[in-house]
């Protein structure tokens, strides 16, 4: 539980009341839970401007686990059921033994995973869904890049990727070079002997999860007409209309990204700023991609529930060397 916004010290384990069921909840016992780059930057207070939590706040944004009561007007899920969640991020909180979750953000785990498995999937998964997919609409053919390619988002957009039929780069670290060839990239640039910049040229799509000069050098391998999407890059006019905040925090958002659209103008391409949502549609059309092979996990280590402090130290240091790290509850 987070009782401020700050480093680690912030956190401690806490005894909470159980969650509130409504019409349209699911309530969920949660086997295991994914733990996220997201949780470390919430604590830490970097989107309190725009996305005010009530505090304490209990952190957790991916979850697979058990149906153990449904909301009198849930049709699609009974008690019993195995789901998986990436909780809508008013209703986060899935470092906890149960959780209620809006129907509408839930669906049935996979059928070939197991909860651990599952458990590392809804966050990155609808990342790689909502930008690959709904975003830049990618096509069989089109050539994209993918940042950190064996990080626990960069892992699974690059088999979405190649699902959907792409020629795809990824940039890795040596150690994780054949994994990035495994999962499906067709090129694979070694960061640390290497500068993705020079080698590659006429990318329809990037998706840049480091920002900085990361995202600057990124808009240079597009060919024109081509979209840059980041998770990590400042956020833009568009995704504050969405957001609908206040017209200081637009102008505030407006200026950050003023010099990467700047930039990405003059080199006929575009720039979008990424923050994923929650949606049980997108999982349910990923699951089929997932049970016929085509995405799997990657996991890079697995905590007990009471160790969940020491995950998230894990996370922030920068321990994982591929894939996601979870916390089993069970």
């Amino acid at each position: 539980m987070v009782e401020k916004y700050g480093d680690a010290t912030t956190m401690r384990a806490a005894e909470v009341p159980d969650p509130r069921v409504g019409p349209d909840d699911v309530l969920v016992k949660i086997h295991a839970a994914g733990v996220n780059p997201l949780d470390i930057r919430i604590r830490n207070g970097d989107f309190k401007l725009f996305m005010p939590y009530r505090l304490p706040l209990l952190l957790g944004n991916d979850l697979a686990g058990t149906v153990v009561r449904v909301g009198p007007s849930v049709t699609r899920f009974t008690v019993g059921d195995e789901v998986y969640a990436r909780p809508g991020k008013e209703r986060i909180g899935t470092f906890a033994e149960i959780l209620a979750v809006h129907h509408d953000d839930l669906a049935a785990k996979p059928a070939t995973l197991t909860m651990t498995e599952a458990a590392s999937l809804p966050l990155v998964a609808l990342t790689a869904w909502q930008a690959l997919v709904e975003r830049a609409h990618v096509q069989p053919g089109q050539k994209v890049l993918i940042h950190a390619g064996a990080g626990g988002l960069g892992s699974i957009t690059v088999q979405l990727a190649k699902a959907l039929g792409a020629h795809v780069a990824t940039t890795v670290s040596t150690a994780n070079v054949d994994l990035a060839k495994e999962l499906g990239a067709d090129e694979v640039i070694d960061y640390r002997t290497q500068d993705f910049a020079t080698l590659l040229d006429g990318y329809d799509v990037v998706l840049d999860s480091l920002g900085g000069e990361n995202l600057a050098k990124s808009l240079r391998v597009l060919k024109p007409g081509g979209t840059a999407i980041s998770v990590a890059g400042p956020p833009d006019p568009d995704f504050a209309r969405a957001l609908g905040v206040n017209p200081v925090l637009r102008l505030a958002m407006t200026v950050l990204s003023f010099k990467t659209r700047r930039q990405a103008k003059r080199l006929g391409v575009t720039y979008s700023f990424l923050f994923m949502k929650a949606s049980g549609d997108q999982l349910r059309e990923l699951t089929p991609l997932i049970d016929t092979g085509k995405i799997r996990p990657v996991i890079d280590r697995v905590f007990p529930f009471d160790q969940t402090l020491q995950a998230m130290e894990y996370v922030e240091k920068g321990r994982a060397k591929a894939g996601k790290v979870v916390v089993a509850m069970t």
